[in-house]
């Protein structure tokens, strides 16, 4: 008997009306599947507690204090170069190198340690709203004694490392956004508390501000003792001069440091206490579990109808 091609082709069409017919002859696992994962995704999504975001809005100002000392440099750089001192670039690259140092490593840490901030960060798992306490995960840190208690694979130690706090830190509490065009910054930190998001977010614009500020006063003085001492050591009137002015230069930079409480980013727009929440998104994760489950039942239906129970 000879087996047309047309014959083999129709025999692995499927029909969709045959597709309907599996679809409602299974639609009781359809309907219970679907039901399942629906209750589950409503559960987990109330069993997550409310994260709260605080977030400011910051300018760079090296604008105002650049316009007073640009004419120096541009006048001095030259002077400067021939006696060995370094300026400083514009004050364009300050905000730029001030975001990088917000962002690294060592000044997370340093953040985190100063404000004892690694059980706040880390050991939390919600906030209780009517006494405005934080709930911290009794299997990671005991309040009582104040002790790590987390069970960790080694290398990593139950008190949390310098690593581990930089990278949990970057995925779950600080968010930078910056607008080059617009020259503005949005500073985010997330929390299960609002009023520690909030505190948090003005602590790092302050610490910020102070640690270029420092850094700029450390210069200065290294600099200006610099200028003195090989002032001292020359008896040219023409390089006395030139060391008046690159010392005068440095002095009014020291100024500007020493007067300015924000010396790298101005506060546009402060940040207030959240009151309303920004996670979790409840309504798509209970949606996201629905859908899972309807797919997951029309394959399970169509796979047993097709493939286990379908006769050659």
């Amino acid at each position: 008997m000879e087996i047309k091609e047309s014959d083999i082709i129709k025999s692995h069409e499927i029909d969709l009306s045959e597709i309907l017919r599996a679809l409602y002859q299974g639609k009781i696992i359809i309907i219970l599947c679907s039901l399942v994962f629906s209750v589950s995704g409503v559960y987990y999504a109330l069993s997550l507690p409310n994260i709260y975001k605080a977030t400011v809005l910051l300018s760079p100002v090296e604008e105002a204090q650049g316009g007073m000392l640009n004419g120096l440099k541009s006048d001095l750089g030259g002077l400067a170069s021939i006696a060995g001192v370094n300026l400083g670039g514009s004050g364009g690259n300050k905000s730029a190198l001030a975001l990088q140092i917000l962002q690294s490593r060592g000044f997370l840490n340093q953040f985190v340690d100063k404000y004892d901030l690694k059980p706040i960060l880390m050991a939390t798992n919600g906030w209780e709203l009517s006494a405005n306490k934080l709930m911290y995960n009794s299997n990671v840190y005991d309040i009582n004694t104040e002790q790590w208690i987390r069970e960790v694979s080694p290398p990593r130690k139950s008190v949390p490392g310098i690593q581990e706090v930089y990278e949990h830190i970057l995925s779950k509490n600080l968010t930078v956004v910056e607008d080059k065009k617009k020259d503005l910054v949005w500073l985010s930190i997330t929390h299960f508390s609002p009023v520690v998001a909030k505190d948090l977010v003005d602590k790092l614009v302050i610490e910020i501000n102070a640690r270029m500020q420092e850094d700029d006063i450390k210069q200065a003085t290294t600099k200006i003792d610099y200028l003195k001492k090989t002032l001292n050591e020359t008896s040219i009137a023409d390089m006395q001069k030139i060391f008046y002015q690159l010392i005068e230069q440095q002095e009014q930079t020291k100024m500007l440091a020493l007067t300015q409480s924000q010396y790298v980013f101005r506060t546009i727009d402060p940040a207030i206490l959240p009151d309303i929440k920004d996670g979790p998104k409840r309504a798509l994760i209970c949606i996201g579990f629905s859908l899972f489950g309807f797919l997951l039942s029309l394959m399970i239906v169509l796979f047993r109808h097709f493939v286990i129970y379908k006769k050659p």
